[in-house]
């Protein structure tokens, strides 16, 4: 429970963040302009429903990998646990995580200015860097069964690869909007709807990065030392 209730704590922050940038704490009523102006404004939803939308969508991920988390810790209690060690692509593969996700943040900078080309690009890094990503994760895995860690020959293992599986899926998942939205801008969608689009994956691959470090960190063994500090400071 303990490691549910840190996990949900740091997407209640995360979310926290991000609401205080979309304006949904707004106080409309306090700013100034004409009283027909106000009206229309409060009428008017300051946060498109594709946001909401999405941003519930995660919310049920994190819970279902938190979930994963603490049966993981619950499960590792047990004395027949032998825990893997992890291949060292996956720090690489962490890092052209990041890359990717630092792309898509630059391709939404470029649609706020209208940079159309460098929207392209940073759709296209984020794009190859994710599919490279999910390649190193491919990897990983055929190293440690070439070494004898195969999915049923210990709990441990089991929990690895499930656990990388899923967000490898939602990654896969991620890349289909990604080209949907990569196809608009070559194809010279409505600059609103591209700006909107290029918001919603940023949003989503920040969100699967947080969630990877998280990964990282448990699979690492350094998450029990993590949240111990974290209890610390609630308690």
């Amino acid at each position: 429970m303990s490691v549910i209730l840190v996990f949900l704590l740091v997407i209640a922050g995360f979310a926290g963040w991000w609401l205080s940038h979309q304006r949904l704490l707004a106080k409309p009523w306090l700013e100034q302009g004409m009283a027909g102006e106000d009206f229309v404004d409060l009428g008017r939803s300051p946060l498109p429903t594709a946001k909401i939308g999405l941003g519930v969508f995660l919310a049920v991920v994190g819970c279902l990998f938190s979930l994963f988390t603490s049966a993981y810790f619950m499960r590792m209690g047990l004395s027949d646990w032998r825990p893997l060690p992890l291949p060292r692509l996956l720090w690489l593969n962490t890092g052209v995580l990041v890359l990717s996700s630092v792309a898509l943040q630059c391709a939404v900078v470029a649609a706020r200015r209208g940079q159309l080309d460098m929207v392209k690009l940073g759709l296209a890094t984020a794009g190859l860097t994710a599919l490279a990503f999910l390649v190193g994760q491919l990897v990983a895995w055929r190293q440690l069964t070439e070494d004898g860690y195969l999915l049923a020959s210990n709990p441990a293992n089991s929990f690895f690869y499930l656990i990388t599986a899923m967000h490898g899926l939602h990654i896969m998942g991620g890349l289909v909007g990604l080209g949907r939205t990569s196809a608009s801008a070559w194809n010279g969608g409505r600059p609103e709807r591209l700006r909107l689009g290029v918001e919603l994956c940023a949003m989503y691959w920040h969100f699967l990065l947080f969630v990877w470090l998280g990964i990282f960190a448990v699979l690492a063994g350094w998450a029990a030392t993590i949240i111990d500090i974290c209890q610390r400071l609630l308690t």
